[in-house]
């Protein structure tokens, strides 16, 4: 009785449910899932709504996974709920996709539970996020970037499709569930894969949370607290930005430009979110690293430079004159376009490089402080040389690898910022071929040490 007048309290505070909804239950079979599953039968009535189960079987442990499949459907026949299942099989696109399972997982989770919504006219999806949720995200999103928005949390309600997804249980902890399940009588499933630390939140998990809560048993609910805290600051403030934002930014065309005398006025704490602002007009449901990239235009702001120019993801541009910043987007044949001729026998000046190729006179040793020199055989590369930024497929024959290396893992592996890879100045010879990743890593055709057939050489100056 506890809990459950725990979690109505919680439901009527932050309205996540009315009466007539059609709720939809993400229900993997798990406890947690569990729980809100008997919760809602319990109070249906109460709130007046029609209930709905949908079940992801991701493939991922065979037979097992496909009997958690088989547990939620028969306890909703038994219950006479409705139940939305299937089964995909996440093996095969992950094989043909790559990328992160787990995000690969979610995808597409949640785009089986938006089409069972549309095609059903269920308004709200409920998942069974709860307090320890909440604190492994924050922590975790503290670790990778320590940013507010990160720090933020899951909120308990957002819109989704053309409805919203609720989180009752998000003032709660995992063994308030547990207790409340097992006190109805419940069964559940349990996924072995939660044991393994294969995943960055099992690792939290396993590892951290515990430690914390030999300090203070309620971190948790504390975690929860705290993010609903700053997710009524940050609403409020996003409000004060919003009406901050016309006087600060005008639209001109295709371009938004930022008015820099007038933008210095405001709160640092304003001025961070009216670039989110701008990077919601730019970029829309696009993925991007905007704590990073508020930092670059931040900086780009205070510079003592009357012109200046940065390049932002997908093809943006950040143009800088005197007091005003232009945002605005490159077409693909700008990109693709983007070709500097390398001219031999003198020093190339390459976005943030300085490179020299010229021909090596026998018994040449270079000697450069500051910079790097490789040498290599001209008969092994075509003509002229150029400059230009990476496109989709790329791939560099390294040393000691059998096959060429995607740029895009390349990138990765060297922790070169996602806001810097599009322009990145790649070097190819005629056949556009790669040559280097200027100030990365070079064709396994070049050499720090001179060989007998090398004639010519490379220097690369940050």
């Amino acid at each position: 009785m506890v809990f459950e007048k725990k979690v109505q309290n919680y439901i009527r505070e932050q309205q996540l449910v009315e009466a007539g909804d059609r709720l939809l239950i993400a229900c993997s079979g798990g406890i947690d899932s569990m729980g809100l599953l008997h919760y809602f039968i319990h109070v249906r009535a109460d709130f007046k709504i029609e209930l709905y189960v949908a079940h992801v079987d991701h493939m991922l442990r065979g037979e097992v996974s496909y009997k958690d499949r088989l547990f939620v459907e028969q306890f909703c026949k038994e219950h006479n709920i409705p139940i939305f299942s299937v089964s995909i099989p996440i093996p095969e696109l992950h094989e043909r996709e790559g990328g992160n399972l787990q995000a690969l997982c979610r995808r597409e989770r949640y785009a089986y539970f938006a089409q069972v919504m549309e095609e059903n006219r269920i308004n709200k999806l409920a998942t069974a996020h709860h307090a320890d949720d909440q604190l492994e995200t924050m922590l975790m999103a503290f670790v990778r970037a320590g940013s507010i928005h990160g720090l933020k949390g899951i909120s308990a309600k957002r819109e989704f499709t053309y409805g919203s997804i609720i989180r009752p249980f998000l003032m709660v902890t995992k063994s308030e569930i547990r207790e409340y399940l097992e006190g109805k009588g419940g069964n559940y499933r349990e996924d072995s894969s939660n044991a393994k630390d294969d995943y960055t939140r099992n690792r939290f998990r396993h590892h951290i949370i515990p430690l914390l809560k030999k300090e203070n048993e309620q971190v948790a609910i504390h975690a929860a607290r705290l993010a609903e805290e700053l997710q009524q600051d940050n609403e409020y403030l996003m409000e004060e930005a919003k009406n901050k934002f016309p006087l600060v930014v005008e639209r001109v065309g295709e371009k938004f430009v930022l008015n820099i005398n007038e933008f210095e006025k405001e709160p640092v704490a304003l001025q961070r979110r009216i670039i989110l602002i701008l990077l919601n007009y730019l970029y829309g449901n696009t993925k991007v690293q905007s704590s990073l990239i508020s930092s670059k235009i931040l900086e780009l702001c205070k510079s003592q430079d009357g012109n200046e120019m940065i390049h932002l993801p997908k093809q943006y541009i950040a143009n800088r004159s005197y007091n005003k910043i232009a945002f605005f987007q490159t077409s693909d044949a700008d990109e693709e376009s983007f070709i500097k001729p390398i001219e031999l026998g003198e020093w190339n000046d390459l976005k943030g490089f300085c490179l020299y190729i010229g021909e090596l006179s026998k018994g040449m040793i270079v000697q450069t402080e500051g910079a790097k020199t490789y040498y290599f055989n001209s008969e092994l590369v075509s003509l002229p040389f150029k400059i230009r930024n990476r496109k989709e497929g790329d791939r560099i024959h390294l040393k000691g690898m059998r096959e060429p290396k995607r740029l895009s893992r390349l990138f990765i592996d060297e922790k070169i910022p996602l806001i810097e890879r599009d322009t990145w100045p790649i070097l190819v010879d005629g056949n556009d071929g790669i040559l280097a990743v200027l100030g990365v890593r070079v064709n396994k055709l070049f050499s720090e040490m001179k060989r007998i057939d090398d004639n010519m050489y490379m220097i690369v100056k940050k």
